[in-house]
């Protein structure tokens, strides 16, 4: 009989061509149940190919998989290693989480596992050599020179906003950018923001965390209702223009010449656009940054926590002038200044391409994975209507009328799937739908995590 002494491995009944699905299913089963532990090398693929009696391009794929969904590493000469346990449990203090969903597709996570490890360490080890000891005192509040310098390049020719070095302000991703934001606005007795509705609960959750009340803003498929802006009667908005979130509409021509035209019906209006998934796009030109239609009324927020990791906490906050001062004097009194190591890396990664580069990989994996998890919502899932998918890290599958998707929610994480309810993204009525992100889950276990879903949903 075939097999291997390693995890009693038997291919013998298996299809041909089911062959790296039956073989990425067992390594993963065996990281789950501690077979195989974090640490552990598992065979060359030529050797475990040679003890199956099966194609190492079968071994290979499976390990890449592995290597996709971060449970399997390979390091040059050090073969390749167990990474990492699905369902591990994550700590914050004293208090403990819940388990990880086996099958996690919260939107939001781009795919961790491609972050450019070998050209990161790279950009570090160049700036290590090269900086001098005056370089790793306190620094400008503002950000280092040199990544606000290689930010202006990089958001004039791919944002078209035309921006000096000075005007640019590096936070702790977009997060920071907002509590300084409403800290400004509250200190001026403006408490009450407009918000997208739908909108990203954690975002509107954060704002309110710091002193605001947020006003729903109507989104249809053209995005921000500005009608019903300016029927609102705030004076600033939270707007995700370039994929607004959750429901992945990008913001019409029209409704952005009618953004500008109610920023600048007022005094005092502001636009806070939150530069959300502009990067990653598969099925549509690239839109420019609204900032440019309106520089002296639009806050222009990005970060890398999309297009490298939200643990690396580096982003911009780029406000119009007469902002400018009081935001990075409230800056300074906040931390100081952004950690400079990593600054003057990720200056290096886009001055060199390297970080272009990176994109352009991660865009083609990430569309490999909508296309698959496409596939599987068209065939077990045929009556939810698909939003969404011509850009970003999600997509919204909005369901019939008369499911609770709070309920579905629940139902699968107790089944182990992690999905979003739209409800959960909404302060009024609507209709029901799932939030699924698909960037940090392989194909395959995408086409399961569906499978699975689609009975729960009645």
């Amino acid at each position: 009989m075939t097999g291997a002494d390693f995890l009693q491995l038997d291919p013998s009944g298996v299809p041909s061509g089911g062959l790296a699905t039956w073989l990425t299913a067992a390594l993963r089963d065996a990281v789950t149940d501690g077979r195989l532990v974090v640490g552990a090398r598992v065979p060359a693929s030529r050797t475990l190919a040679a003890q199956l009696g099966i194609s190492r391009g079968v071994v290979v794929e499976a390990y890449q998989r592995l290597t996709d969904e971060g449970l399997l590493s390979a390091r040059s000469g050090g073969g390749t290693r167990v990474s990492a346990a699905p369902g591990a449990v994550r700590r914050l203090g004293p208090a403990t989480r819940p388990p990880t969903p086996d099958l996690d597709l919260s939107p939001g996570v781009p795919d961790l596992s491609a972050f450019p490890r070998a050209a990161w360490a790279k950009a570090s080890r160049e700036v290590l050599a090269e900086i001098g000891s005056a370089d790793l005192g306190y620094g400008d509040p503002r950000g280092v020179p040199v990544l606000r310098e290689a930010l202006a390049v990089w958001l004039g020719r791919t944002r078209g906003i035309t921006v000096s070095p000075d005007e640019i302000l590096v936070v702790n991703g977009v997060a920071q950018g907002l509590v300084l934001l409403a800290r400004w606005l509250e200190e001026r007795g403006r408490t009450r923001i407009g918000f997208e509705e739908p909108g990203s609960y954690g975002v509107r959750v954060h704002l309110q965390r710091w002193g605001m009340t947020t006003v729903p803003v109507p989104v249809d498929g053209d995005g921000l209702d500005v009608a019903a802006l300016e029927a609102s009667g705030v004076d600033a908005v939270v707007a995700t223009p370039a994929h607004q979130f959750p429901t992945g509409v990008v913001l019409a021509p029209r409704r952005r010449r009618e953004l500008v035209e109610w920023a600048r019906a007022a005094p005092h209006r502001l636009v806070i656009e939150d530069d959300y998934d502009a990067e990653h796009r598969y099925d549509r030109p690239p839109v420019s940054a609204v900032k440019v239609l309106a520089p002296d009324r639009v806050v222009h927020l990005g970060s890398v926590s999309k297009t490298l990791a939200p643990a690396m906490r580096l982003g911009w906050l780029i406000a119009p002038a007469d902002l400018q001062e009081e935001l990075v004097e409230a800056r300074y009194w906040l931390d100081l200044a952004s950690p400079a190591l990593p600054q003057v890396t990720l200056a290096r990664m886009l001055a060199s391409g390297a970080f272009e580069r990176h994109l352009r990989l991660v865009r083609l994996r990430h569309q490999a994975r909508r296309d698959a998890l496409l596939e599987a919502l068209t065939e077990h899932l045929p009556a939810a209507r698909i939003q969404g998918v011509a850009a970003g890290l999600h997509v919204l599958a909005t369901l019939p009328d008369g499911v609770d998707d709070t309920a579905v929610a629940a139902v699968a994480l107790e089944a182990g799937i992690g999905v979003h309810p739209l409800s959960r993204h909404r302060e009024g009525d609507g209709p029901p739908g799932l939030v699924i992100g698909y960037a940090a889950t392989s194909p395959d276990r995408l086409r399961e995590a569906v499978r699975r879903l689609a009975p729960l949903i009645s």
